[in-house]
């Protein structure tokens, strides 16, 4: 059967081959699998009533079937040779990635480095070793604590994480990990994401990882209330630096440069890029700044958000780069997506969705495609109550433009001429977090239609006037 099996691969790499179809033919023969012989006879052709009725040498042809049948073994020793490297690396990556996922196999990892012991639900830690460096010091050393977020229940973050602090992790890092759902192509940002795991790189070099999901790790998870308070405000402070870090980006497309302070972007009307700032903005504006700077990091070609998001959440085209190296973990620029099918507005960077209003819209009248934020104007016209609302964004120096209403039924219906409807509370969070320039996409078909609103909005401090009672907007409300 082995002489079968070689020549059937010879044939099917060497269909032409004549004479390797008649030698398989005969095999089969032997065997007593004469159907398979006779199709095998008909494929060889000539060479068939050649060798039947001839009397070469049985030996002649016993020497020919030899050499296909040892170039199949070579053949297959290569393949082997390759799959037992496959396998080895597969058993490698078994050894140290799933280590990092592995339901049964997790560590106490403490964020305040209080001892647990007497603890019985927990179990020893799993270490991966690493590769020994002159010099390493025994001595514990206090882990920097980072926050990242990843799409949960996939173990393939996990192992990218892991892999991550294998390869460029300073020692003594620890990084708490929240976990993001999915809805289609978008990765869903809520306040108060879940904590899933941690993992830690010990002075030493090993690494710990810790779940704290007791249906993933079956175990009952350490306590960890005062990591999700941390986790919390992390969270809080990247939607912050999120905004400042489109306006920055926003500003330089708009001026060829970088802002060389927050003054620039916090103008009264028209220089008022943003709609406020917090402390927290305030501190990083020179970090980010630096990380934005020509050289700090690679600039991507410009793509809809919608395209990024279809490249998925991860990794890819995610938008999050998880805060390292001074960059924010919102890498991607804030847009604006506007779904006409599910009358759904989204705030997104890349494929993370922070955001998801209902909104009024006119039907056939909204014009689709890509506009930018051309003004922010506060109670449009002198009026916070009027038709337009106390928030007004016009889009791309046209007639259309995101703005409040003072018609509240017509939300998520097509009651208007073309602009955007939206609630207060809604509009004027959109218009504290979208700075001047934000780009802004309509089309259909690619939002939730499930809400993403949280109970407290973001409402940074304004201090300069954004009104503008010089001119009068005529939107097609």
């Amino acid at each position: 059967m082995k002489n079968i099996q070689h020549l059937k691969a010879y044939v099917q790499m060497h269909p032409d081959n004549k004479m390797a179809w008649y030698l398989l033919g005969k095999e089969y023969y032997k065997n007593g699998q004469h159907g398979k012989a006779n199709y095998c006879f008909n494929q060889s052709g000539e060479v068939y009533e050649a060798f039947e009725h001839s009397k070469v040498p049985a030996e002649m042809l016993r020497e020919y079937e030899d050499g296909l049948l040892q170039a199949g073994r070579e053949r297959d020793r290569k393949r082997k040779k390759i799959r037992r490297a496959l396998m080895a690396l597969i058993l490698l990556l078994l050894v140290v990635i799933p280590s990092a996922a592995a339901p049964g196999l997790v560590g106490q990892w403490e964020p305040d480095g209080s001892s647990a012991a007497g603890d019985s639900d927990k179990v020893d830690p799993v270490e991966v070793p690493a590769i020994a460096k002159p010099g390493n010091s025994q001595t514990p050393v206090k882990s920097k604590l980072a926050f990242t977020a990843v799409e949960g229940g996939g173990a393939s973050s996990a192992g990218k994480l892991l892999v991550t602090m294998l390869g460029g992790e300073q020692e003594g890092s620890k990084t708490a990990v929240l976990g993001m759902k999915r809805q289609g192509q978008w990765l869903i940002w809520k306040k108060r994401l879940p904590l899933i795991s941690a993992l830690e790189k010990k002075s030493d070099g090993v690494i710990e990882y810790q779940s704290f999901e007791p249906a993933v790790c079956n175990c009952k998870p350490p306590e960890h209330g005062e990591l999700a308070k941390q986790a919390g405000e992390w969270q809080d402070a990247q939607e912050e630096q999120a905004v400042l870090w489109s306006a920055m980006k926003a500003y330089q497309s708009a001026k060829g440069k970088l802002p060389d302070s927050l003054k620039e972007l916090t103008g009264p009307f028209p220089g008022n890029w943003l709609g406020g700032v917090t402390p927290t903005m305030k501190q990083a504006f020179k970090p980010l700044r630096a990380a934005a700077s020509p050289g700090a990091r690679g600039d991507q070609p410009e793509q809809p958000a919608t395209s990024q998001a279809a490249q998925g959440a991860d990794g890819s085209g995610s938008g999050a780069s998880g805060g390292t190296q001074g960059q924010p973990f919102f890498a991607s620029p804030l847009t604006i997506i506007i779904d006409k099918q599910t009358h759904r507005l989204a705030v997104v960077s890349g494929s993370v969705m922070l955001r998801n209003y209902e909104v009024g819209l006119g039907g056939d009248r909204t014009p689709e495609g890509r506009f930018a934020i051309s003004d922010k104007v506060v109670n449009p016209n002198g009026h916070d109550n009027g038709e337009f609302g106390s928030r007004g964004m016009q889009l791309s120096d046209t007639n259309y433009a995101i703005h409040g209403t003072n018609d509240l039924n017509s939300i998520g219906k097509d009651e208007s001429l073309g602009c955007i409807r939206m609630r207060r509370g809604d509009v004027e969070e959109l218009f504290a977090l979208a700075p001047k320039g934000t780009k802004v996409e309509i089309s259909r078909g690619v939002l939730p239609a499930e809400l993403l609103l949280p109970k407290e909005r973001f409402a940074p401090a304004t201090s300069e006037n954004q009104t503008n009672p010089h001119k009068k907007y005529h939107w097609l409300n």
